[in-house]
């Protein structure tokens, strides 16, 4: 498999230099690490775990996307987005400047470059943006780059002064029309890959977009990788709780065989 796997992943603490809210249930937890900390590949992810030392509650860390990583005064930043919808998001939404988080990565493998010259469009919807910023900046320097990113309204659209900074063309799509087009996301990829010519899709959200997103792909003859958020309890796959079938017999685990893979490989109707 292509898919790129990264650096070894490390232990180490980090320090929460921001952690604003964004609007729209959105949040941005900026952290800092050392400064020789791995450098993560577009698509992987880290495992957080609230407070640098022993904590009991709760137990398990989180899986989060890298957003977006550099090397600024010696350490280094990491970018995560993420939306407060349960009990331990709203854990990450009390973190203040100065608090310490324990976090592991990274980990898991990310997307695969495109060919030189190859046409890349990029396909987010709700916290599955969170895996693409990366990405769009390594495929605009190897060629044409389409980002669609969608939403239920305007609010909840997750980096998008981000993405219209990255000077690639990008396409909104809203549930209420309040930004972009009105429908879904993948409707702009039908549109676009309805157009013509060789492309690769990236893909990352609700299951119910990726499914569509690959099944557009592979009707159009377009390769399409997908991106999974599973929920996983240690990173590693130790625990197997993150297992989703393969096309062929078995099953992959999100967080060493992926989260990044090919939409070909995979039995879509039976991802959760």
């Amino acid at each position: 498999m292509s898919a790129l796997a990264g650096a070894a992943p490390r232990r180490f603490e980090a320090r929460v230099l921001r952690n604003p809210d964004e609007g729209g249930g959105n949040r941005r937890l900026v952290l800092a690490g050392p400064g020789d900390a791995p450098e993560p590949a577009p698509g992987q992810f880290l495992m957080l775990h609230l407070g640098a030392g022993p904590r009991y509650d709760p137990l398990l860390p989180r899986p989060m996307a890298v957003f977006r990583s550099a090397l600024a005064g010696g350490v280094r930043e990491l970018e995560v987005l993420y939306k407060v919808v349960g009990r331990g998001t709203a854990l990450l939404a009390g973190l203040r400047p100065g608090d310490r988080l324990a976090a592991v990565g990274p980990l898991g493998r990310g997307f695969p470059d495109p060919a030189p010259g190859e046409r890349s469009v990029l396909v987010g919807g709700g916290t599955g943006v969170a895996s693409l910023y990366e990405l769009a900046a390594r495929c605009r320097e190897r060629g044409p780059t389409l980002v669609l990113l969608g939403a239920r309204r305007a609010a909840e659209l997750m980096g998008r002064a981000d993405f219209e900074s990255l000077d690639v063309p990008l396409r909104l799509a809203t549930d209420d029309g309040s930004a972009g087009a009105r429908g879904l996301v993948t409707a702009l990829l039908e549109e676009i890959l309805a157009g013509g010519g060789p492309a690769r899709v990236y893909a990352c959200g609700p299951t119910a977009m990726m499914q569509r997103a690959a099944g557009l792909a592979a009707a159009a003859g377009a390769r399409c990788w997908l991106a999974l958020e599973n929920r996983m309890a240690c990173g590693f796959g130790v625990c197997l709780g993150c297992a989703v079938p393969r096309r062929e017999e078995g099953f992959f685990l999100v967080c060493r065989d992926g989260p990044v893979l090919p939409a070909e490989s995979l039995a879509l109707a039976g991802l959760p």
